[in-house]
């Protein structure tokens, strides 16, 4: 359930905060447009076809959406057709688009639908909505975002417990403040190449969740 918020920051979340996503993603398309279609054509050169990553991600209120991020893995395949694990598929080119983020830029696609904010928790995998406590599920009050509190502080260093700490931090302080405070962290975090995988891990562990306790 919804917790209370006070009112300037309420009027920012149901309203401002979208218009601004908007507007700004707008520009961002076309202010990035050159590097959108140059990290395109290098994509279809050294990974081949489809450019485009696609799959399903909850969102606001769990509702199912596509995302779109530009490819950062090979098809290889073993011996029986099955994929190889995402350690031995990223390329060193694919790596260069996640360290820069370069990777994330077709989800302003998404910010301009309404799929997405470009500030709030990332979107994670569907089949983790069942792994999720009651406490977890609060992430999705909110647009899932481009980037967020979780991203510009560990990115993907962490473990999933302070990621989602971070990410229930965000949904009980949004405002514009924050939101603003997030977009220089983050700047901050991808010029430094920082956080960009966890220990061991090509990105992130599979996050089990209440299965663990199973």
């Amino acid at each position: 359930m919804m917790r209370k918020i006070n009112n300037r920051n309420g009027i920012y979340r149901q309203y401002i905060k979208r218009l601004l996503d908007i507007v700004l993603a707008a520009a961002a398309l076309i202010v990035f447009s050159p590097v959108l279609v140059i990290t395109a054509l290098l994509v279809r050169l050294n990974l081949g076809k489809p450019i485009l990553f696609q799959q399903d991600r909850p969102g606001l209120h769990e509702k199912i959406f596509r995302l779109y991020k530009f490819r950062t893995m090979s098809d290889k395949r073993d011996e029986n057709g099955n994929l190889l694990p995402d350690g031995e598929r990223l390329t060193r080119f694919g790596k260069v688009l996640r360290s820069t983020s370069i990777d994330e830029l077709p989800e302003l696609v998404n910010v301009i639908k309404g799929d997405m904010s470009l500030i709030g928790p990332r979107p994670l995998l569907v089949r983790y909505l069942d792994r999720y406590t009651p406490e977890q599920h609060r992430r999705h009050e909110v647009r899932p975002g481009l980037t967020g509190l979780a991203m510009s502080r560990v990115r993907n260093s962490a473990g999933w417990d302070k990621k989602f700490e971070l990410d229930l931090e965000y949904v009980e302080h949004i405002s514009f403040l924050l939101d603003l405070k997030i977009i220089f962290w983050t700047i901050s975090i991808v010029l430094k190449r920082e956080g960009i995988n966890e220990d061991g891990e090509a990105t992130n562990s599979e996050f089990m969740g209440i299965l663990e306790e199973k």
